[in-house]
C-alpha cells in the first residue's frame, strides 16, 4: 500500500503567527517536523502542504518536497486532501506541523492498522491525562470500545462520573491529533459538510464518526510537546536538548 505523509503548515496562526518558521534551537519548527517524518517506517513520500511561499522555500532549500495549497482551507484535513488530490496513495498520514518531537514509531503503528485490518477507515492516538487537565476544554478527550475503535471525542470530561468522589479505576485519555486515513475515506470526509456535533465541539473527527467511520485509537505512552504559543517554544527547545537532538 502506497503511503504518503503530509505535514500541513499554514503561515497564519492566531496565537503564534508564522508558526512553521518559528526557530527552535536555530532551525525553523517545520524542519524539525519534516526530519521526524522522514523516520516513519514504510513511508513512500513526505510532503509539506503550505499556503505560503516562505514556508515552501525553506522546505525546498532543505531538500524536502512542498506543495502549495489554497489559503482558505478550514482545516488541516482539507489542506492535505488538496495536496494529494492528484497523487497515487492508498494511505495518507496527517502529521501536525507543530509537533517537533512526535514518535515516528507511533505513526508507523497507525499505518500498520490500516494495512493490516480491512474495514478500519482511520487510525489515531491517545495518551493518558493528568487528573487536573480533565476539565480543560482545550484538551480533547476520547473514549473507545472493546475493539479499540473510537466512540466519541469531546472537549468535555468523558466519561462523566455521576457520583462525585467515586472513580472505579477510570482513566481519561487525551486525543493526539495525528491521523492515518484510508485514501477513499479521506476523500469522502472532505466532501461531506460539517456535522452538528462537529460544529458544536469544533472537532472535525466528529464528522468522521457521523459518517460511520471506524477509527482505531492506539494508546501511546507519551508524546512530545507541541508548539502553539510563544511559551511553548522554550519548552520545546528544552525537550529537544534533553533528547540530544539539539
Amino acid at each position: 500500500m502506497r503511503t504518503i505523509v503530509v505535514i500541513p503548515a499554514r503561515y497564519a496562526s492566531t496565537r503564534l503567527p508564522g508558526k512553521p518558521l518559528v526557530p527552535l534551537c536555530g532551525r525553523p519548527l517545520v524542519l524539525w517536523v519534516l526530519e521526524r517524518a522522514r523516520l516513519v517506517p514504510g513511508v513512500d513520500a513526505v510532503l509539506v502542504a503550505t499556503d505560503d511561499e516562505r514556508i515552501r522555500d525553506v522546505i525546498v532549500e532543505a531538500g524536502g518536497e512542498a506543495v502549495m495549497t489554497r489559503p482558505d482551507h478550514a482545516t488541516g484535513t482539507d489542506r492535505i486532501a488538496e495536496a494529494v488530490a492528484h497523487l497515487e496513495a492508498d494511505v495518507v498520514v496527517n502529521i501536525q506541523g507543530d509537533e517537533p518531537l512526535f514518535d515516528p514509531g507511533l505513526i508507523g503503528a497507525l499505518v500498520d492498522c490500516l494495512r493490516g485490518e480491512d474495514g478500519i477507515d482511520m487510525a489515531t492516538a491517545a495518551v493518558r491525562m493528568e487528573s487536573d487537565a480533565v476539565d480543560d476544554p482545550s484538551q480533547v478527550k476520547v473514549v473507545w470500545n472493546s475493539r479499540g475503535e473510537a466512540l466519541y471525542f469531546s472537549r468535555s470530561a468523558i466519561p462523566h462520573l455521576r457520583d462525585a468522589g467515586e472513580n472505579p479505576g477510570i482513566a481519561y485519555w487525551r486525543h493526539v491529533g495525528i491521523y492515518a486515513y484510508r485514501r477513499e475515506f479521506l476523500t469522502r470526509m472532505v466532501q461531506a459538510p460539517p456535522s452538528e456535533l462537529e460544529i458544536a465541539e469544533k472537532l472535525e473527527q466528529l464528522r468522521a464518526l457521523h459518517l460511520g467511520a471506524r477509527i482505531r485509537v492506539i494508546p501511546a505512552e507519551q508524546v512530545g510537546p507541541g508548539v502553539d504559543t510563544p511559551e511553548d517554544v522554550e519548552r520545546a527547545e528544552a525537550a529537544l536538548r534533553a533528547a540530544g537532538l539539539a
